[in-house]
């Protein structure tokens, strides 16, 4: 009985020993795999970051790099010395760059590096390429290439040109849509800045760049300047009279308490006029510009037909 009795308290205590053994081995092998895996993640993250530093100094060592530096250098010293004046030219050019929709703070040093570039870039294709031509030392050679200096001189200004052009087509045929939907949300009881808001947003997709002007004039607003201050800098970048005359009828209808949805109302019947006059004006303006391609592509070629015949009979005889 005793000797059994040990025995059984003898087996317990092996199948624990047992067991605890195997938990042993399971945490310790747990354990040698979890300090292996943060090794290799230390190792990796450390071989990362010496391939990064490797990149980046070669980044810093490469051609392309020290170019970028130089031409950001460039950049800067023109905007310190010549766009940041406060001349009136550069107060023009900076509003023309802002009719061209162009707001990039950098725009007029832009300018001027393009300015010189091009002068440069057009007079030494001049200079090497009238060569190929024949026309080395003739007197019309130097004219040439000062030709292709004042063109690439011009260039900027020329372009600068056409694209106020077109954003000023542009607001021209949106402000009446834009006069339309602030009354409708004036008539439904949304306030001025509120109304600017919707209409900004619901302009986005038909004219994105008046939809733009727009949510500036929100920003300035909320940025504490008066609704007229922000209308009338609205009307300054548009580059629109339209949209200055808009901007003293908020005024005045402020100052002397009148109903501003009756003025906007007025306004927009009176700019949907003007668009239609506009339209109605190149549609009679059309025949005049039709004439001239007509004599020189449609009438020449009535003039052969009609005449070639008489010809082929006078060289041939046959009448």
């Amino acid at each position: 009985m005793e000797t059994s009795g040990s025995f059984g308290i003898f087996g317990d205590n092996a199948t624990m020993m047992l067991s605890a053994l195997v938990f042993l081995a399971a945490g310790m092998l747990a354990f040698a795999v979890m300090i292996g895996m943060r090794a290799r993640e230390a190792v990796r993250r450390r071989a990362v970051r010496v391939g990064l530093d490797d990149a980046s100094s070669a980044g810093r060592r490469s051609l392309r790099f020290s170019g970028l530096k130089a031409a950001q250098k460039l950049v800067d010293y023109t905007t310190k010395h010549y766009s940041s004046a406060d001349t009136n030219d550069i107060k023009v050019l900076r509003r023309r760059l802002i009719q061209a929709g162009i707001y990039d703070a950098h725009a007029a040093a832009y300018y001027f590096i393009a300015r010189v570039g091009l002068a440069v870039v057009l007079a030494l294709a001049a200079f090497f390429g009238l060569p190929l031509f024949g026309l080395e030392g003739k007197s019309s050679f130097w004219l040439f290439v000062m030709a292709g200096g004042v063109l690439g001189y011009l260039a900027p200004s020329l372009y600068l040109d056409r694209r106020i052009g077109a954003k000023r087509m542009e607001h021209q045929a949106g402000f009446p849509d834009f006069m339309d939907l602030l009354v409708v949300c004036a008539d439904a009881g949304l306030s001025m800045e509120a109304s600017l808001d919707r209409v900004g947003r619901e302009l986005g997709d038909s004219y994105p760049s008046l939809c733009a002007n727009i949510h500036m004039a929100n920003l300035e607003i909320r940025a504490g300047r008066t609704m007229t201050e922000a209308l009338e800098h609205l009307g300054d970048r548009l580059g629109l009279e339209e949209a200055r005359s808009f901007a003293t009828l908020i005024q005045q209808s402020d100052e002397l308490g009148s109903s501003i949805g009756d003025a906007l109302r007025v306004y927009s019947d009176d700019m949907r006029h003007k668009r239609l006059s506009r339209a109605e004006e190149k549609a009679y303006a059309l025949p005049a510009k039709l004439s001239v391609p007509m004599m020189v592509c449609i009438f020449p070629v009535l003039f052969i037909v009609i005449l070639c015949p008489v010809i082929v009979r006078l060289a041939t005889g046959n009448w």
